[in-house]
Formats: C-alpha cells, structure tokens, sequence
C-alpha cells in the first residue's frame, strides 16, 4: 500500500473553501457523465461534493476514500443516499472489480507511483470501461499550496497521455480545461502564496468568471488550463 501524502488537516480546509465553487464543479460533473455508465466507482472522494452530484445521475454509485477521518464524515455525510456505497481505498492496489468506470479528480497528483495507480483503476474496471480523470496542470505552476497538500507533481496532456498509456489504458480523449484558473492559481498561489479557501476571491471567480470560461472553452479548446481532463478506455 501507498502512503497518504500532504497534511490531511490542510487538504480537508481546502476542500471546504472549493466546496462553495458550485459552478466550477458542475462543470466538472458534467464533462465526466457521460462516460461513467450505468454503475461508476470514484477514487478518493473527501468531503462528497462530487459523489452527490454524480449519484443523480446513476442507479448505483460507489464513493471512496483513503484517509481514515474523512471516510468516517464521508459515510456519515451520504448514509442518507441507498444508490452511493462508500469504501476505503487506497491506490494502487490488487482487487479486481467489474465497475461501468472509475473517477478520480485531483486525486493522481498525490501518488507517487501514479502508473500503479491508473492501473488499479483499470483494474476496477470491466473490459472497454472508462478511465476518468482530472489533474492539476503544468509543473510551473507547483506552488507551496501544492507542497502543503502532498502534491507530488502537476501534469501536462503528454505526461498524463503517457502514464495512461504506461498503465494499459488507450487514451479516448485528453484537453485542458478552465483556462483562466490557471491565470488566476498561479497569481493566488505562486505570487501571492495564498491557500485556495473559501472567501469572496473564490465566489467572484465561480460566479462571473467560470461560466464565461466554460461557453467559451466549449466553442473552443484552450492550449493550456487548470486542469488536464483525460479518459482513457481498459482493453476491451
């Protein structure tokens, strides 16, 4: 088994603040929906934010996670949802499954053996399911917001390509997306050396940056981003 990096105390403050980014994380639900099937397994849920809104949209839905405190609010958080099982897991590991996909965002970041990783997800996976992902892009932007959180690498299309590829997995789709958030991280975090929390920085951005980004990036696909979102296919 791995080990869990970066101050849990930390990750959990963060994931609060990103909580209140309610446009920010439709937009991510939506881009993953499609190809999740009919019964998708998510790596590494923390708080839930994103678990809820996938659950909607899927009779049956397993959330995970790996730190022992965060499962506990993670289950007590869901306990009310019949269609979402919750699990610990740790990656990589060696059980099999036979799930419709797995999702993981900003999740991989954090795993040093990130190949293992994909390939535990692969393995979760029934034959021609659907790898999800989405991680933090470009190393130049690593910034001591990173460091604190246990990032241990950010990526770019070829690198995240590369470690699919590695892992068995085919590549269907890769782009950047949320163009300006990177703008903005960089200056908040880098510059600046502030935490991404909760505050009116976050709800300007989600409120009257973020839509604009996202008509915009659905017309057309930016060369760089926030983030890199990726699905790749397990061997059918």
């Amino acid at each position: 088994m791995t080990e869990i990096t970066g101050d849990q105390r930390i990750q959990s403050e963060v994931l609060e603040g990103l909580a209140t980014a309610v446009n920010h994380r439709r937009w991510f639900v939506e881009l993953a929906v499609p190809y999740l099937g009919d019964n998708p397994i998510e790596i590494g849920s923390g708080l839930g934010d994103y678990a809820l809104e996938w659950a909607e949209h899927f009779p049956r839905f397993t959330a995970t996670e790996a730190d022992p405190d965060r499962l506990v609010a993670l289950k007590e958080r869901l306990s009310d949802r019949p269609n979402i099982e919750v699990r610990q897991m740790l990656l990589p590991h060696s059980e099999q499954g036979d799930y419709s996909a797995a999702v993981s965002y900003n999740v991989l970041e954090h795993i040093e053996d990130h190949v293992g990783a994909l390939r535990s997800m692969g393995e979760l996976v029934r034959p021609g399911g659907a790898v999800v992902i989405i991680v933090p892009a470009f190393q130049f932007a690593m910034s001591p917001a990173d460091i604190a959180t246990g990032h241990v690498r950010r990526y770019t299309k070829k690198t995240l390509s590369a470690a699919m590829t590695e892992a068995g997995l085919q590549v269907e789709k890769i782009h950047y997306a949320n163009a300006l958030g990177l703008i903005g991280y960089f200056m908040a975090t880098k510059v600046f050396r502030l935490m991404p929390k909760e505050g009116p920085m976050v709800k300007v951005y989600d409120t009257l940056v973020l839509p604009a980004t996202k008509a915009a990036e659905q017309v057309l696909r930016p060369p760089f981003g926030q983030s890199v979102f990726a699905v790749a296919r397990t061997p059918a």
